[in-house]
């Protein structure tokens, strides 16, 4: 089976809020193999851990975290106003604390910590009407990062 062909599959067989909590797990996964950042004695050793793979991390992570914007600011998203200024709200601070950390300041695992909490949410049961926005178009907020890799 081609690579195209597992992914369509996936796209198929997998909800939208399933392919977001596979995604960030992935994407939480990643940033954590980089916790040694927020507890490494030098600026030098920072920029090390950067150079090694946890820029490209951190990047892929705020592209979801984008796309999660986009989404939550379409007219036609159905999640509660108070869920979707909830995550607004998380998405700017994702935005801050990942050019803090690019800057050279602490706070891999913070960023963690937040993934972990989406994840859970995401793999809750959801309530009927939770249910409902959660299939509603427009397209789940992962799904550039899902059709790029």
């Amino acid at each position: 089976m081609s690579i195209n062909a597992y992914k369509n599959t996936i796209r198929q067989s997998e909800s939208p809020r399933q392919i977001e909590r596979r995604i960030l797990s992935r994407l939480t996964g990643a940033l954590e193999a980089h916790a040694a950042y927020d507890t490494a004695d030098s600026p030098n050793a920072r920029l090390g851990i950067l150079s090694n793979g946890l820029r490209d991390a951190l990047a892929e992570n705020q592209t979801f975290w984008n796309e999660l914007k986009y989404d939550l600011a379409m007219p036609e998203n159905q999640l509660s106003p108070d869920l979707r200024a909830g995550l607004l709200s998380l998405a700017l601070w994702v935005d801050r604390q990942t050019s803090a950390i690019m800057g050279g300041k602490t706070g891999v695992m913070a960023l963690v910590d937040i993934n972990r909490s989406i994840v859970a949410g995401l793999s809750a049961s959801p309530a009927a009407p939770a249910a409902a926005a959660a299939t509603a178009e427009p397209r789940p907020a992962a799904q550039i990062l899902h059709q790029g890799g």
